[in-house]
């Protein structure tokens, strides 16, 4: 039914295009278009995307305006796989407000300043993750490598530019191997360099979310670098070009305001919100709620100090790479639309601001255990075919014995989601490595992560999942 009532307001928002003009902004004096460019697949650029297309907030908020000036909008949604082509078709005035990773931010502002109509500003986050652990480096499974610095010497694919492109450089600057030199990097799209990966044409694969989770979840592939290790801030955006927002203040205002209704519904709503982010874009559910749901990425439009500065820190990659020209970064970042947005909501934008927490958090309590859910470090989840809801767990061990318990019952999990335990990173409990101490059972995303556990704790032991579930007490 909530799909229905979405496509039907953008039905009534899109009605024809065909009499509209080339550049992408008027059709007639009381007709006006936006095009919007988004990533169904970038799971972190939902509320700019594929949630906030499904649920019509933007049409709706459009919808509104012009009911009080007797002027129509029509908003026509182009999907690209990635942010490079939404910085071309920005470049050339086809796309109005586009949403992407970091670092092809950047190269957004960079290849867009130079025409007066085709500049962009910064002007909302979509998700952050302030450690970085949006974006991953994968392996085939039962590939010998359990770190960075076993691939060198090896061919890894990347989209190059992109986010995951950049976290593939510091992981491997970090580990003291030349980025050019020490390994072969395949410019590929995240669904070429998957299919390459599968077929051994690489050893490795660099991207953002939501493939690493993808491959991981289908069985084709294994974490060996959680972006968290290299513990750097890493987030996606939404540009607009200054140009089409100052001829149509009100179109922006009006896309913000509705990026904000998605953020709120996606927070309060995450299992709802994953469902429809996976009919907009073809995702298993499962893998969709890993990134979405409680403890994943946080759902944070406002422009925090702490990312601005890691955009900043993010010039000398892209110039590295040859693909960056010079760009007054602040200068770049605009908060005042977003300001406005707040203010328009009775919301104080400062407060949020300084709001580090991620606004998605596990609580409730856990039926199994019997105890309440509140540490979020150690707060797992269990999705079970068949239920409306997921079920919370205190920690690790108290998941494990949920799932032996489904499984006892004749239950089939869809999902188990676990912190890692050295960084946080919420991950898929069965493709985790599990480290036995004692009589607690511990996850890690990574075989590095457990290795370094093992290391540091004489006693401690890697134990494969089976073990651990029936381990666990």
């Amino acid at each position: 039914m909530k799909r229905a009532l979405a496509l039907a307001l953008t039905g009534v928002a899109t009605a024809s295009l065909a009499a509209c003009s080339l550049d992408g902004q008027t059709s007639s004096a009381d007709t006006v278009r936006v095009v919007v460019g988004y990533q169904s697949k970038t799971i972190n650029t939902v509320t700019a995307g594929t949630l906030l297309r499904a649920k019509g907030f933007l049409e709706k908020r459009l919808s509104d305006i012009g009911n009080s000036s007797g002027v129509s909008y029509q908003v026509e949604w182009q999907d690209y796989d990635t942010g490079a082509p939404i910085t071309a078709q920005m470049v050339a005035e086809k796309i109005d407000i586009g949403s992407m990773g970091d670092y092809p931010l950047l190269i957004n502002g960079s290849k867009t300043q130079a025409g007066e109509r085709s500049r962009t500003e910064l002007v909302s986050v979509t998700g952050y993750s302030p450690s970085g652990s949006l974006n991953m480096v994968v392996v085939p499974p039962g590939s010998p490598a359990r770190t960075i610095a076993d691939l060198q010497g090896q061919k890894i694919s990347a989209s190059v530019g992109s986010a995951g492109h950049g976290t593939l450089v510091r992981a491997l600057d970090n580990a003291g191997i030349d980025p050019k030199n020490g390994v072969e990097v395949l410019n590929q799209q995240p669904q070429v360099g998957a299919s390459a990966l599968e077929s051994g044409q690489v050893q490795a694969l660099s991207q953002f979310v939501a493939w690493p989770g993808l491959l991981a979840f289908q069985g084709k592939a294994t974490l060996i670098y959680d972006g968290a290790e290299g513990n750097y801030p890493t987030f996606h955006g939404v540009v607009v070009r200054r140009d089409y927002a100052g001829s149509h203040p009100e179109v922006l205002d009006a896309f913000l305001q509705a990026q904000l209704d998605a953020t709120d519904y996606l927070n309060q709503h995450p299992l709802e919100s994953a469902n429809l982010v996976a009919e907009g874009s073809g995702l298993p559910p499962e893998v969709v709620y890993l990134y979405n749901g409680p403890g994943g990425t946080s759902f944070d439009a406002t422009l925090k100090p702490s990312l601005v500065q890691a955009l900043a820190g993010d010039v000398p990659y892209l110039q590295s790479i040859g693909e960056f020209a010079p760009l007054d970064v602040p200068g770049f970042v605009n908060a005042d639309p977003l300001k406005k947005a707040f203010a328009d909501r009775g919301q104080d934008y400062d407060v949020a601001l300084r709001r580090t927490a991620n606004p998605s958090a596990l609580q409730g309590r856990d039926p199994v255990c019997n105890v309440a859910v509140t540490d979020p470090a150690l707060a797992a989840e269990l999705w079970v075919d068949g239920k409306d809801a997921t079920q919370p767990a205190a920690n690790p061990d108290c998941l494990l014995r949920a799932v032996r318990k489904v499984t006892a019952d004749g239950g089939t999990v869809r999902a188990a989601y676990v912190p890692d335990s050295e960084f946080g990173t919420r991950w898929l409990a069965d493709k985790s490595f599990w480290v036995r101490d004692g009589e607690r059972h511990l996850p890690f995303d990574t075989a590095a992560g457990a290795g370094r556990y093992t290391a540091a704790h004489p006693g401690a032991v890697e134990v494969d999942y089976q073990q651990a579930l029936a381990g666990a007490v």
